[in-house]
């Protein structure tokens, strides 16, 4: 790796803004961890008070934003690299690196602790480990490691479900499982998509996302099969207790991303990887948002 790169870029601090502090957080990461935690809220058997399920969903919002800082102060290096993230806030020199680090820890501690004291202490530590499997496991040991790096490490984004579902009702459930395994099944074929067209700034990066380390043929294929393990999971809400309405509406979700998979594997069009991208995150609120309907008008839930 270029080791020009590994050097801070200068901090022009005058430049630096409330928007550069918020792009750190990764907001549109975090509308989708804020969602999937929101569902496993209401969808919990036991209902909390209003004000409680605010601050769970404030709480997992924070310690996403944590993890998504952290994950910019250790990939600082080769975000001045790659052509996506070049004008991210620390590449370019907006926002000094040790700020963004203290910005992500600060926030771990306070989600994590407001969590405990007001809500639950099992959702906090729940919440904990999200934050270290993103921010440690998967950014700092498996991205620059290992082409299973999204696989493996896409479990930190399928937690938020669990931990608004444990913010709750702390006693074992089946279906918070199921969401979280929906969300995991779901994270590689939504990334390898992005990867796709984006394979040429991960090689010059040298990150070995799968595209560069096993091809774009053989990246496509695993998006195919991924995306069938992730249609498949997505009917198993009907299993512990969803109706078959939920059903429909997920299998006609899941025909057409498989449809657009099957896109991909087909077309050498770069562009059709990045409309894949963009049906995968509809998808994802859709599906979650058929869920929490379908429980709301059901009332089912497994204890």
């Amino acid at each position: 790796m270029n080791e020009a790169v590994t050097i801070d870029t200068p901090i022009n601090a005058e430049e630096s803004s409330l928007k550069d502090y918020l792009t750190l957080l990764k907001p549109g990461v975090m509308s989708l961890v804020v969602f999937t935690g929101a569902a496993g809220v209401w969808m919990a058997p036991v209902h909390i008070h209003p004000f409680y399920q605010l601050i769970t969903i404030l709480c997992i919002a924070l310690g996403s934003g944590a993890g998504a800082a952290l994950n910019m102060w250790y990939d600082r290096d080769i975000d001045a690299i790659m052509n996506r993230t070049q004008k991210r806030p620390l590449p370019s020199g907006r926002i000094a690196a040790d700020d963004c680090l203290a910005l992500g820890l600060m926030l771990s501690v306070a989600s994590v602790g407001m969590l405990g004291l007001a809500v639950s202490y099992a959702a906090a530590a729940w919440l904990a480990f999200a934050i270290f499997f993103y921010a440690v496991i998967y950014t700092m040991l498996l991205k620059r490691a290992t082409p299973h790096n999204i696989v493996i490490g896409g479990l930190a984004g399928a937690f938020p479900a669990l931990i608004g579902w444990v913010a709750a009702s702390p006693e074992p459930a089946l279906m918070p499982w199921l969401m979280v395994a929906i969300v995991f099944f779901w994270t590689p074929p939504h990334f390898w998509a992005l990867a796709l067209y984006r394979h040429s700034d991960y090689a010059k990066a040298n990150v070995p996302m799968l595209p560069v380390t096993a091809g774009i043929p053989a990246t496509k294929r695993q998006i195919v099969v991924y995306t069938v393990l992730m249609v498949a999971v997505s009917l198993t809400p009907v299993l512990a207790g969803a109706s078959l309405v939920y059903g429909a509406g997920a299998a006609l979700l899941g025909a057409n991303f498989l449809r657009h998979a099957i896109r991909v594997l087909r077309s050498a069009e770069p562009r059709d990887a990045m409309r894949m991208f963009g049906f995968s995150i509809l998808y994802l609120f859709i599906l979650f948002a058929l869920l929490v309907a379908d429980h709301l008008t059901q009332g089912f839930y497994i204890a």
